[in-house]
């Protein structure tokens, strides 16, 4: 593939001048039945364009109103095709077939994807995981469109030879429905020795049974303590708020930091052990695997929101959290990760590749050290039904979690109030820990700096905001990306509501020179890139570049709309 990425990079102005003379209908007139119809503002049409090229066809259905997902591995076709929609919503993506590890890492669900001239180059021995990534990619009911190339090359470039019968099997095995395919049609350029086809595949409904396979965990799966929802809830918040956690997407499996989930794990039962001490097991005198003198009593005076990405610890707090996750993954493995199964015991939902881990005296919660403990391996297709449905899942699995605790004896000898479990599970701290941030303005404005809104320029008052750039009420996250000075007006008037792509481009400068103005110390900006990379989409482990900070933003935004539906402002 590589060969053929660098002829259309070499040979991109002549490419490009070719394909521009040719219009969207010209060429995709044999499925025209199935062309986008445009949503509405609120739900545009998701179309992922593999192989864009110089942007005609991202153009064409951008202009139609959809939101494009224009995917081009060769640089200097990608720069042309940006310059051909940059007054339109296209977000360009350098990713290629069969990975396309950057448009998975999106979490984004797309109504239609359309491969075309592509396939031809994909080598068969990489085409039934080409067609698993596409496959997985689909909404409900949307449709892959793959047009097919017969005839060679005689340019330097290299194709394998296509037929629709492979796509067809392919379709069988990934539960896709052939809706369309064509007659072959003569070349749109005139070559008399090229003809193509086009196949029209639908996925009519989710296709994975995992959604089945996640309720069965919630509802049906024996339990004799809360561990399994425990886990499962932790799961679901680093699949939402995390999508550069991932470490590694091999063979339909994906791996995450195991002391991720040791952490998120912890965070979770702070409130329900220190706090409310609700009983978590069934039986009042088992104690709690993970609750130990050496560790969790000596960390008792950290709060939940404590246990943050980016968080220092020295001496005997640093001691005592890694003492703490060390009980913590031991229990995680020996209980819900050993009993939760499909059938047979053997068929295990989760893995774990441990590593042994010596203790610091210091440290720093960040990636290397929540990677340093090992891997936890689950299927690709179930981590991505946590992250698409999150919203809907998690609170099937909160209000199974309290129903649980309110069968256990010592808590209803207590009476415990209703409200009290969930205060006790919830996530972030409900007054939004903007603190930081707002000592920050106040500190720069007291040494002379002008402090100015992102979103519009205005000169901050004494009386300004600080705005979640994605809204706290759908995305929980004060990351330090995510926080930005506004004025109390802009603030009151965006709400709950995501900034529209052409608003964030607009203040894409004042964003920027907010956070190289704010976070300029070697400390500060440590922990600015290390929670960006693991909350944002497709950042390098070692980023320490705003601009792709931003970039990834954006990206981002757009995931967070697809998947919650959340207003624009």
């Amino acid at each position: 593939m590589n060969q053929n990425i660098n002829f259309y990079h070499q040979n991109a102005l002549n490419l490009a001048d070719s394909y521009q003379q040719l219009t969207f209908g010209d060429v995709h007139a044999s499925w025209k039945p199935y062309w986008p119809v445009s949503g509405d503002q609120q739900h545009p049409v998701r179309v992922l364009d593999v192989g864009a090229g110089s942007g005609r066809d991202a153009k064409w259905f951008a202009e139609h109103g959809c939101d494009v997902f224009a995917v081009e591995p060769a640089e200097s076709l990608r720069r042309l095709g940006q310059q051909h929609t940059e007054d339109l919503e296209v977000s360009w993506l350098d990713d290629m077939l069969p990975e396309l590890k950057k448009v998975i890492d999106l979490g984004i669900r797309f109504d239609l994807i359309l491969v075309s001239a592509v396939w031809m180059h994909i080598a068969k021995s990489e085409r039934k995981r080409a067609f698993r990534k596409l496959a997985n990619l689909l909404a409900a009911n949307g449709k892959l469109v793959i047009s097919l190339r017969h005839g060679s090359f005689s340019d330097g470039r290299t194709s394998h030879g296509v037929s629709v019968e492979e796509l067809e099997q392919f379709a069988k095995d990934h539960a896709l429905h052939v809706c369309h395919k064509s007659e072959r049609y003569a070349d749109a350029m005139g070559r008399d020795d090229v003809q193509w086809q086009t196949v029209v595949f639908n996925l009519p409904d989710d296709g994975t049974g995992d959604l089945t396979k996640v309720r069965h965990i919630i509802v049906n799966d024996c339990k004799s303590a809360t561990y399994k929802l425990a886990l499962l809830r932790t799961l679901l918040r680093i699949a939402d708020a995390h999508p550069g956690a991932v470490l590694d997407r091999t063979d339909g499996k994906i791996a995450i930091p195991l002391g991720l989930v040791g952490l998120y794990w912890i965070r979770q039962f702070k409130r329900l052990i220190d706090i409310g001490d609700i009983q978590q097991n069934s039986n009042p005198k088992l104690g709690l695997g993970f609750v130990k003198s050496n560790g969790w009593h000596k960390i008792k005076h950290l709060g939940a929101d404590d246990l943050s990405i980016g968080s220092i610890f020295t001496s005997q707090d640093a001691t005592a959290l890694q003492e703490t996750l060390k009980d913590t993954l031991d229990t995680i493995i020996q209980n819900p990760v050993k009993f939760t199964y499909i059938g047979n015991k053997e068929n295990r939902v989760f893995g774990v590749v441990r590593k042994t881990k010596r203790k610091q005296s210091s440290l720093i919660v960040d990636s290397a050290f929540l990677e340093s403990y090992g891997q936890f391996v689950l299927d690709e297709s179930l981590w991505d039904c946590l992250r698409i449905y999150h919203s809907w899942i998690e609170p099937l699995v909160v209000n199974q979690w309290v129903r649980e605790m309110q069968s256990y004896s010592r808590n209803q000898e207590r009476s415990i109030p209703l409200q009290t479990y969930y205060d006790c599970l919830i996530w972030v701290d409900k007054d939004h820990d903007t603190r930081e941030v707002r000592k920050k303005v106040d500190a720069l404005r007291q040494c002379g700096t002008v402090i100015q809104s992102v979103w519009s320029g205005s000169k901050l008052s004494d009386q300004y905001h600080v705005d979640h750039c994605l809204p706290f009420a759908y995305w929980p996250n004060n990351d330090r990306w995510n926080l930005l000075p506004t004025t109390t007006k802009e603030n009151l008037n965006k709400k709950d509501r995501l900034p529209k792509s052409k608003r964030l481009h607009e203040s894409k400068d004042r964003i920027l020179d907010w956070w190289q103005t704010a976070w300029q110390s070697e400390q500060e900006q440590i922990r600015f890139f290390d929670e960006a990379v693991l909350s944002l989409p497709n950042l390098p482990t070692q980023c320490r570049n705003f601009e792709d900070v931003f970039e990834a933003m954006g990206l981002q935004v757009k995931g967070v709309k697809s998947r919650l539906l959340v207003g624009e402002w």
